[in-house]
Formats: structure tokens, sequence, C-alpha cells
């Protein structure tokens, strides 16, 4: 049975400790495998104390970095670089300490920055991405974790938006400690078939975000879920499908996910439905495999 998850997003931006003493019990108590912990700043949360909290309720912790204002690794000034690398370095760290075997996100520039490049400038672009993530990738390697780089839509970067991309980035940098992180929001986007994007990426793939086309619970949606997972399983994927949606309540965090609306009747839905949506693919997935056996 494949592990399952949900990012406190959901609920509240930015996390901190004392968030996590009341996400943490009613994520578990829904039946969760996995807790993904944003890193806004760090320092938000005590990666000790968390580890100790999930760990106690039975989750496994996924860490996930956030590329805000002035966070940036290609074209921009190297004092913004060393900070960028810095931080990304340090949420690294708080993965370790916290027991996560992957630090997820766009790792290359600030979300919503966005400008025209060129096919020459797209081949820079890609040079100076390897020289500046190469730092952060060995330092990951030290630690145990594997940096997990996330394409977005088009509207969020113009610099990674798909894993043809993706991989053409991250070629010189190696594979064991630096992958994709696919999210099923901007492939939808972004990727003329999903599951297909899916197989080019491979074992190049180190974590796997889902929900809904318009960002609420998976399988209230158009999404061919089937044909997601079938790949993922021929890949031979074996992390977790986690569940990252975004809260309206939250100011911050509705303007930078435009949220401008409910996605559901209530936030908790988003988690609780979509936990039961993705289970039932796991068993119609196990009972077509036992039934494919009989025959």
């Amino acid at each position: 049975m494949r592990a399952l998850g949900v990012n406190t997003w959901v609920w509240t931006s930015p996390l901190t400790g004392a968030d996590l003493e009341v996400i943490a019990p009613r994520v578990a108590a829904w039946g969760f495998d996995v807790i993904e912990l944003p890193v806004e700043d760090v320092g938000d949360w005590d990666p000790g104390r968390a580890r100790d909290l999930v760990s106690g309720l039975g989750l496994e912790p996924r860490v996930v970095l956030v590329m805000g204002p002035g966070r940036e690794l290609v074209a921009t000034d190297p004092g913004t670089r060393g900070r960028t690398q810095d931080y990304l370095r340090r949420v690294v760290d708080a993965a370790a300490a916290v027991g996560s075997p992957v630090a997820a996100g766009p790792a290359y520039a600030s979300v919503g920055r966005t400008w025209r490049i060129s096919p020459a400038e797209r081949a820079s672009l890609a040079a100076e991405l390897t020289e500046a993530l190469a730092p952060v990738v060995e330092h990951a390697a030290q630690a145990g974790v594997r940096l997990a780089v996330e394409p977005l839509n088009r509207y969020e970067t113009s610099v990674l938006n798909t894993v043809d991309q993706g991989l053409e980035l991250l070629a010189d940098l190696p594979s064991e400690h630096c992958g994709l992180a696919l999210d099923v929001y901007h492939m939808n986007i972004e990727e003329q078939d999903v599951p297909a994007a899916v197989l080019r990426a491979g074992d190049r793939v180190a974590h796997v975000q889902v929900c809904a086309n318009d960002r609420g619970a998976p399988g209230a949606d158009h999404l061919d879920w089937s044909g997601i997972v079938d790949a993922l399983d021929t890949i031979r994927y074996r992390g977790p499908l986690v569940i990252e949606s975004f809260t309206a309540e939250n100011a911050t965090i509705a303007t930078a996910a435009s949220i401008w609306r409910p996605l559901a009747a209530t936030q908790d839905a988003i988690a609780v439905d979509g936990l039961a949506f993705l289970r039932s693919l796991d068993r119609n997935d196990r009972n077509a495999r036992e039934g494919a056996a009989v025959d």
C-alpha cells in the first residue's frame, strides 16, 4: 500500500511549532502516513521537537522549501545567490534533523518571478543553475537528504515548467542526490500527457504532490488518476503521494497561490476526501492485480 500524506498548508501558513501540535494529531487520526512540513523561514518550527511529535504519532515527515521574494539562484547577483544557497542548506539540515529523506520545492527562483527567456539564455541558465545547486546537492548528500527540484506552471515561473526541462536542467547533477518533485497541479497545466511525463521522469522522481486540477481534493476533478498511479508504479516510485492545497482564509498564502475561493466545503474535507479517494485508487489497483492473477 502506497503511503499518503498531506501538507500543513491546507490549514495554515507559515507553519509554526504550535500549529503542528494541533494539526499533526488530526492528520494521524484520519489515517495519513505522511505529513509535509514547509520551511518558509528556518526556525518557524523546531525540527527536533517536530520529529518527536510526528514519529510519536506514527507519521513520516517530508520537508518542502519555499522560494519567497529574494530567493534566487539564477539571473541574480552573487550575494542573493549565496544567501539563497545558505537558506537551502539550512532547509536540508532541517530535513535531516526531522527525519525527512527529501527536501522538495522550486529550488531555482522565487515563485512569481517571470520573464521572457531566449534559447541562448535558457542554456546559460542551465549552466548557472548547475553551478549554484552543486554545493547544495553536495551538502544534501552528506546529510542523507535528496534535493527534489519542482517544476512550476508558466504563471509562477519561466525557468522550469516541464519534466523535460527539469531533466535537462538537472542532467549534470547526481541523480541519487538530486531529483524531481512532481506536482500534478502544475503538470495538468504544462504537460500534454501527465502519465507519459511521469514515465519520462523515471527514476529521477524523488517526491510527488497531488491535488485536484483546481487545487481541491484529489478525485474531484478531471485528472487521469489511474494513468498517473500506473505510471508511478511503472517507474517504481516508492515515495508517498502528498496532498498539497491551500486555504483562502490566510491572506498571504491566498495571494501567493491565487486561492480566491473555498476549494471544498471545509479545509478538512480537502484532506479527508482526498485521502479516501487515493485509498480507493490503491484498493482498485490491488483488486485489478488480484483479478489478473486469477484469470
